[in-house]
């Protein structure tokens, strides 16, 4: 096993499907000579060369567009938009047409697809760069959206992205991308599109999260731990389309209370969404109302307020207190 950083690991995912699957093809804004924005693709172009890891004018639905034909054409196309924030200028592509084509076609065709894109807060940028917007692709019938939260997970579901047969947004979270190391095994793994993880094993309270709020939670679990003695059960959601329902509620039946995070804002984000299922399924379990910690209602902040903004491990263990003590 290697320590890697997820960056690393998902270079390590690229490049282990390149040379396994000659189909596989990257495209990309400053994916090839510069390596992309974050160097996740550094490397593969002097590897794979330019038929293969190929750079694209700044035309985020001409990248999607062309990710539609090659994918019809029989390739596994893994196309990069260079931040989340740039992708709605290839929101047409995605909802027109790489969300339909299983359905317009009857099953004939399917598109074995990737986009790629770098999300949510963590570097103190600009507009456009820091917004958590995962519920769009969500709430789209026919895609898949997957957030990895550490380098093992980002290296292996990515691969299960590349070698699934239907098209998947992959939101890789910034913040983590050089935040850590983790073990990554030698030999290549996938982890099953759909299916959460159990992070941390708890009695007394779920912590529902994905991405970078994952770490908060962690730590939000180890405060409670220390500070109150409560058993925290922390899960990884990994796939919030489609979302592992059953492993939520098979926790919140041992915990009986539910605190939900993310860093997207709160109104009609994944947090209710998962609010939902848990009342409309398992509300006979529940011993006091969920509560979400998520970003607030409005645009996000310039960088001197991004961490105000967002979900902390304070603001979970408040919710945390509150749900206890109802």
């Amino acid at each position: 096993m290697a320590m890697l950083t997820m960056v690393k690991a998902l270079n390590l995912a690229l490049s282990e499907a390149l040379r396994e699957d000659a189909d596989v093809v990257l495209l990309g804004e400053d994916i090839g000579q510069d390596g992309g924005v974050f160097r996740v693709t550094e490397g593969l172009l002097e590897e794979f060369g330019h038929d293969r890891v190929i750079d694209t004018p700044v035309a985020e639905a001409a990248i999607a567009g062309a990710a539609v034909g090659m994918a019809l054409y029989g390739l596994r196309p893994v196309a990069e938009m260079q931040f989340s924030g740039f992708a709605y200028q290839a929101f047409h592509q995605v909802e027109g047409h790489v969300s339909r084509f299983r359905n317009r076609t009857r099953g004939r065709y399917s598109l074995p697809m990737v986009i790629r894109m770098p999300y949510g807060a963590g570097i103190r940028a600009i507009e456009h760069h820091s917004e958590s917007r995962e519920a769009y692709y969500a709430h789209t019938p026919g895609l898949k959206v997957v957030i990895p939260s550490t380098p093992r997970t980002a290296r292996a579901l990515l691969r299960a992205a590349i070698f699934d047969p239907d098209p998947v947004i992959f939101y890789e979270p910034k913040a983590v991308y050089r935040a850590m190391r983790e073990e990554v095994p030698d030999e290549p793994e996938a982890l099953p599109i759909g299916k959460a993880r159990i992070v941390r094993e708890g009695s007394d309270i779920t912590f529902v999260a994905y991405g970078a709020m994952v770490r908060a939670a962690e730590e939000a679990a180890d405060d409670l731990a220390d500070l109150d003695g409560v058993s925290a059960e922390v899960i990884d959601l990994l796939s919030i389309a489609p979302m592992d329902t059953a492993t939520i509620l098979n926790s919140v039946e041992k915990t009986g209370r539910l605190v939900v995070i993310h860093e997207a804002p709160r109104r009609c984000g994944v947090g209710a969404e998962v609010s939902a299922r848990v009342a409309e399924s398992g509300i006979e379990h529940l011993c006091a109302p969920i509560r979400r910690v998520t970003a607030y209602d409005v645009l996000f902040p310039y960088f001197a307020r991004e961490r105000a903004h967002l979900p902390s491990s304070d603001r979970i263990v408040g919710a945390a207190r509150e749900v206890l003590a109802f």
